[in-house]
């Protein structure tokens, strides 16, 4: 019997925008005296193993609608959880996983499914009387809280960029004392930058892209990780802030090459362009350096640089149990990146999570580029204590959320809390 005060009273779903100005799928779960709500994210660079996001097609909206996911969690999902227990987010969950039937969630939609889930843990977390971050901690790989490492893109690339850069994301990892003070470090860096890049390239080359880091007109590969270093250097920051980049490799692969700075690059080749980044810059990790498929060459890439480097699987792994067990059985990586919105419940993430976590990976939470104001990964992150967070720059509304809510959260804990920066060994 579900007591009263647990009861799923009411589900409601609602068509809103994102971070890119792209509809998104809202949802309020609403019990007796509380009402919880999220919003599901998206991504522009996608893998193609990545769970369906359900749009509706047409004129409207450019066919980026999301009518019938709302539709879908309106009259289909919220029916069938109508008086469940909110604090049940296993059972909601595989209601909602088999309500659909598909093994991408392509019926009834993964953004209409995933923003119910979202909305169940907020939901339960009020129920029950517990910090967002704290009801996520019955799930927690540590003892202590643990406040993550914040993996910020500063120089953005590929698909959140409108310039020549290949690589999608070009990162600066803070090694502060405490978390507040690498949030400090990484603001002054990217307010320098904005200036080493006015100077350089002019003015108009600071705009910002999908996930606030600079898009300046760059041609050359090495040329973000020297404007970076060139900031970093300048603040005295060199032996605390380290470098990372997240290649999206698959966003520029075809017919077998790599279409690469203006060249067709084999997967030797583009070995060679990595061994040389890593010899030449402080970079501690890796993410995507061969297209989705090619479990083999993730593999190898590990065996040659995983001591060193956090070799890390997105498009290869989106956050899918099998996958991951596929990448764990063939050595392909030593870290998975975490995001909900590819497999599309919180429980399927978690799982996911602990199978990595089980087989000695790391793993980090991650945004994607078509965000929302919300913080849910910021508690996320504190709540599993995986160690390391990858939000965007300190920039743009939607990702200074997830700095912000960190933040509050270090306020909170204080020392019942640990901050990775001084532990994780990367």
């Amino acid at each position: 019997m579900v007591p009263d005060k647990y009861k799923i009273r009411k589900i409601h779903a609602r068509e809103l925008l994102d971070s890119r100005g792209n509809p998104t799928v809202e949802v309020d779960v609403h019990t007796r005296s509380w009402r919880g709500r999220e919003i599901a994210p998206s991504g522009a660079s996608k893998g193609k193993h990545e769970a369906w996001e359900l749009r509706d097609g047409g004129r409207r909206y450019l066919g980026q609608g999301v009518q019938k996911a709302v539709r879908n969690v309106n009259q289909i999902i919220a029916p069938k959880l109508i008086g469940k227990d909110v604090r049940d987010l296993e059972l909601i969950d595989q209601t909602m996983i088999d309500l659909d039937g598909t093994p991408n969630k392509c019926r009834l939609g993964a953004n209409a499914i995933l923003g119910v889930s979202l909305a169940t843990c907020h939901a339960a977390s009020l129920a029950l009387g517990k910090h967002y971050y704290e009801y996520f901690s019955q799930y927690r790989f540590e003892k202590q809280y643990t406040l993550p490492i914040p993996f910020m893109n500063l120089i953005n690339g590929g698909m959140h960029a409108d310039n020549n850069l290949n690589f999608q994301e070009h990162m600066i990892v803070p090694f502060g004392k405490t978390y507040s003070e690498s949030v400090r470090m990484a603001s002054e860096t990217y307010h320098v930058l904005k200036n080493l890049i006015h100077k350089k390239y002019g003015m108009g080359q600071s705009n910002v892209g999908d996930e606030g880091g600079f898009c300046p007109s760059l041609k050359r590969y090495h040329e973000p990780f020297d404007l970076l270093l060139k900031a970093i250097d300048q603040l005295g920051y060199s032996k605390q802030i380290k470098l990372a980049m997240d290649c999206a490799a698959s966003s520029f692969y075809k017919k077998g090459y790599y279409n690469f700075g203006g060249n067709k690059k084999t997967t030797d080749q583009m070995m060679d362009v990595y061994e040389k980044l890593i010899r030449d810059y402080p970079i501690v990790s890796v993410e995507d350096p061969f297209h989705e498929e090619d479990f083999a060459s993730f593999a190898e890439f590990n065996q040659r640089f995983g001591r060193k480097i956090r070799v890390i699987g997105d498009d290869l792994t989106v956050t899918n149990t099998c996958r991951v067990e596929e990448a764990i059985e063939k050595r392909s990586c030593n870290t998975l990146l975490l995001k909900v919105n590819q497999i599309g419940t919180v429980t399927e993430a978690i799982r996911a999570a602990q199978l990595a976590h089980r087989n000695d990976w790391k793993v980090m939470i991650s945004h994607r580029s078509g965000e929302t104001g919300d913080h849910f990964i910021a508690d996320f992150a504190v709540g599993l204590s995986t160690g390391m967070i990858k939000d965007g720059a300190p920039c743009r509304g939607e990702r200074i959320a997830k700095h912000n809510q960190l933040l509050r959260i270090e306020e909170v804990l204080g020392n019942k809390a640990r901050y990775a920066g001084r532990t994780l060994r990367l």
